[in-house]
């Protein structure tokens, strides 16, 4: 009888483990990655922009991409990245450094340092974006979406840490963190990419600073290749006259969600019965103040001009809005209602597509929220120091490692293009191998025999480490 998939060949008591081998590596995905970061000019833009100061900070060309590797490969803590040191990770790689000397590096860094290191993280993606399918389509229409994600911190020590709102579970509680914001950039045909950060301290309000992210994250998309027209969008948190006057001058429309209002309410009241377009969608959305999965609604749009207060500031585009039919809970106990009750959700944009297209492309601002999920399971589980402009900095390096995942995945496969970070990791990354020397100067990866992953792998690996593509 063969021994079951999940159950020991060999008894217990002959099964013996030794860590011996000096040629074996866990990680031998990183070697494609690295390679496409290489071609990307990652430690050559590092060298052209960061300089931190003090004996710490030297070599930042070499410490940089150190953590961009450890982030890609699952670290999510600076004693974490100790997992580049090992078996024949020294034959592959050179400059990696012991996780204090990162740390301490990290701790040398300024806030001018971090927007420098922002700087090269946005030369970065564009490069990529050079070098692989990353965003498909941008010629002709690409998303950014802007959202804030308060980050739970638990040392008493760490710089910034102040409580702020959140959501778990549907409901608002305030949360002791850092603020990151953040801006992606997709496409209806390619997963987002990460455009710019900022850290903040915990108790921001979600739109500081969100006016000249947006214009950062603009400029980012025109670099990578998103010369057609860009839509910006955003929750309520961000609508207010500064941050849609300036994604107006970058020449980029805008599409937030409007807070209920008396004057938004006097708007959705003049509209008549005979005005509103029923919609039903093909996959049913949660409704979180109804608590329920809501599958018909019914919109409408009118003009509307906010901002009328401030001086020189008022704006004229379309208020487009959603309404859906607010059950009835007592209906089973024979209580029927005497006359339709709506709940209203209003998005004010100046999007030029039909009314129903422009709806429906509001409602994907939530992929965003799935950018934020794959780092926060990835290295943005922990804000790993107590140095305020440390954490900037590993938020930064974070965004340059998802990134580069991204690209990876567009070059590996098709599925691999729009797969979870994590999913990439452990698929093409999480990869043991054992390294042999031939010839002079030639190197061959002993991958295990039956890969699930084999023709994704080689695929990455022909991108990264092949004769450069031709120009286009």
């Amino acid at each position: 009888m063969l021994p079951l998939p999940d159950r020991l060949f060999h008894g217990l008591a002959k099964t013996h483990a030794s860590f011996d081998d000096p040629n074996l590596v866990s990680h031998a995905g990183l070697v494609p990655v690295m390679a496409l970061a290489d071609r990307a000019g990652l430690a050559d833009l590092v060298a052209e922009h960061v300089r931190p100061g003090g004996d710490c900070g030297v070599n930042a060309h070499l410490k940089v991409p150190c953590l961009v590797a450890g982030m890609a490969a699952g670290a999510d803590s600076i004693d974490d990245m100790d997992l580049l040191r090992h078996g024949a990770m020294s034959t592959l790689f050179g400059g990696v450094r012991a996780p204090s000397t990162l740390g301490s590096h990290l701790r040398s860094y300024t806030w001018g340092n971090v927007s420098q290191l922002e700087k090269a993280g946005r030369e970065l993606l564009a490069e990529l974006a050079r070098r692989a399918p990353l965003l498909p389509g941008a010629g002709t229409l690409a998303f950014i979406d802007i959202d804030s994600m308060q980050k739970r911190v638990y040392g008493h020590d760490k710089q910034g840490a102040r409580f702020g709102h959140t959501k778990i579970q549907g409901k608002s509680l305030l949360v002791r963190g850092l603020n990151a914001l953040a801006a992606t950039i997709s496409t209806p045909l390619s997963a987002p990419v990460i455009a710019a950060t900022r850290l903040r301290g915990g108790n921001a309000a979600s739109a500081r600073g969100a006016a000249s992210l947006a214009v950062r994250a603009i400029g980012t998309a025109r670099e990578c290749g998103c010369t057609g027209m860009i839509v910006v969008r955003m929750d309520s948190a961000f609508y207010n006259a500064a941050v849609t006057g300036a994604i107006r001058r970058q020449g980029a429309r805008f599409s937030v969600t409007v807070p209920m209002n008396a004057s938004i309410r006097a708007a959705i009241a003049a509209i008549g019965e005979d005005a509103w377009t029923p919609i039903r969608y093909p996959r049913a959305i949660w409704d979180d103040q109804l608590g329920a999965w809501v599958s018909d609604a019914e919109v409408a749009e009118v003009p509307y001009t906010a901002f009328a207060s401030k001086k020189g500031q008022a704006v004229t585009a379309r208020l487009i809005i959603r309404r859906v039919r607010d059950l009835n809970k007592k209906a089973a106990d024979g209580q029927d209602e005497l006359f339709t009750v709506w709940r209203y959700h209003a998005v004010f944009t100046d999007s030029p597509f039909e009314l129903v297209q422009a709806e429906g492309q509001h409602r994907d601002h939530a992929v965003v929220e799935q950018v934020l999920a794959d780092v926060t399971s990835g290295p943005l589980a922990h804000m790993p120091s107590g140095v305020f402009a440390a954490n900037a900095a590993w938020l930064s390096i974070a965004a340059m490692a998802h990134n580069l995942l991204r690209a990876a995945g567009a070059l590996a496969s098709l599925p691999f293009a729009k797969a979870r970070a994590a999913t990439i990791r452990r698929d093409l990354i999480a990869v043991a191998a054992r390294t042999a020397r031939h010839g002079r100067g030639h190197l061959t990866l002993h991958l295990p025999e039956g890969w699930h992953r084999e023709h994704e792998w080689l695929n990455l690996l022909t991108a990264a480490c092949g004769p450069p593509a031709a120009a286009a």
